[in-house]
């Protein structure tokens, strides 16, 4: 059941100083069935928020959209939009879409990338990625790639908080500790993407802050992420 992200009653092991949440020192997590974000009390108004903030930005933004996939497509070949399937909910494959920021190409050419790998585990990430193009790098910087995003969470594929979607590749690799995080729907940000993404080299400590997120789950934290992301995204700290 864990190998499917179904949520059981496991040490996780999460140790260490918890960004945004009220206890600062946890010596073990667990990824508990009765965790408050599996109940169905809580995914109610989650989804409600979910639906109601996401048909607002794309309504809102939709000029912006529009800009943002005209500049893609003038700046580099290609299709504006870059499609991938990931792993949602217990590991359902779904379509995930955001904005192309690497060449047509970039899939073909990762096998090229992978000794340079700089994430410790399943991940795939690494600085100054040869792939980027000169307007995906602007894309990535202030997060705009991310933007498609929220119509998968107005589907209901994804929800604005969570951890971070994986491909079905890197679940293949995963841990029965690690497919923990996919007992939750997937989010377009999370607390690794507001405790410093870019200089977290360790999936291992990724997950910690997923599964953190997982026991530790309020609306109310919900809520300080986005804020936090918000802060994030008007900084400029997005990985490039």
């Amino acid at each position: 059941m864990q190998q499917h992200g179904v949520a059981t009653a496991v040490a996780s092991g999460v140790t260490g100083r918890l960004p945004l949440l009220s206890t600062a020192q946890l010596d073990t997590v667990f990824a508990r069935i009765d965790a408050p974000i599996h109940n169905s009390w809580a995914r109610g108004p989650k989804r409600a928020i979910d639906i109601v903030v996401s048909a607002l930005l794309l309504l809102a933004l939709s000029p912006l959209l529009i800009a943002l996939a005209i500049g893609v497509r003038l700046t580099s070949g290609g299709p504006a939009i870059f499609v991938q399937m990931r792993c949602g909910l217990r590991g359902r494959p779904f379509r995930f879409y955001k904005f192309r920021s690497m060449v047509a190409d970039a899939e073909a050419r990762k096998r090229e990338l992978i000794h340079l790998n700089e994430m410790q585990g399943p991940a795939f990430k690494i600085a100054d990625d040869p792939r980027i193009t000169r307007f995906g790098r602007f894309l990535r910087k202030y997060s705009l790639d991310e933007l498609p995003q929220l119509w998968n969470v107005l589907i209901g594929n994804m929800s604005l908080v969570g951890p971070r979607p994986p491909t079905p590749g890197e679940v293949s690799a995963y841990t029965r500790r690690q497919a923990q995080r996919l007992s939750v729907v997937p989010g377009i940000t999370g607390l690794w993407q507001v405790s410093g993404r870019n200089k977290i080299t360790s999936f291992d400590r990724w997950v910690e802050l997923d599964l953190a997120y997982i026991e530790r789950w309020t609306l109310w934290l919900d809520l300080r992420i986005l804020a936090r992301t918000v802060l994030v995204v008007l900084r400029a700290e997005g990985s490039c």
